[in-house]
């Protein structure tokens, strides 16, 4: 695996890179051309703690993962436990998938005892009426509703709108044109 290590406000020391690179290292077991994979890795420091940001694009997926900590290092094995588990649950997926298949064109080498559910099931289905509103009130409604996102017709770009609440505590908004 090829690694992209930097840091922002943060110097990243070679032992840091080392720790870096031997955690995510685990994660090539579970490939077979992780010598042509790219992982980018952004550190960052703010408020006493230490942000560590993985993402590793696949060819159909990408896989990304954050985590913030007071120890860095403990920052690092958490987003490779992370990371870990996504793949796994990916794989996982996809052996469900081709269990499906008549007679599947390749064989992959799946661990027998990984018995995670898919979680792509759909359990609840919801219809909302939207009234024309502007984004500070749907801010208000979506924090009266006690939401991380509301569906409403945006009056002010004439479209449906999803805002939601970010990480940093502010807000997003995402227009269905």
């Amino acid at each position: 695996m090829k690694y992209n290590i930097r840091g922002d406000k943060l110097e990243v020391t070679k032992s840091i890179k080392d720790y870096i690179e031997d955690k995510l290292n685990r994660l090539n077991k579970y490939y077979d051309n992780y010598n042509d994979l790219e992982c980018k890795v952004l550190i960052r420091s703010k408020n006493n703690l230490q942000t560590i940001e993985v993402t590793i694009p696949l060819n159909k997926l990408i896989l990304r993962a954050e985590v913030s900590e007071k120890d860095l290092y403990a920052a690092i094995d958490l987003v490779v436990d992370k990371l870990e588990g996504q793949i796994r649950k990916n794989k996982t997926r996809l052996k469900k998938r081709l269990e499906k298949l008549p007679e599947p064109d390749m064989m992959l080498d799946f661990d027998e005892d990984e018995d995670e559910e898919d979680t792509n099931e759909i359990v609840k289905r919801k219809d909302i009426d939207t009234k024309p509103m502007d984004e500070e009130e749907a801010i208000l409604q979506m924090n009266l509703l006690n939401h991380d996102f509301f569906v409403f017709k945006n009056v002010d770009e004439e479209c449906v709108s999803v805002i939601y609440k970010r990480n940093d505590n502010k807000y997003g908004i995402i227009n269905v044109k």
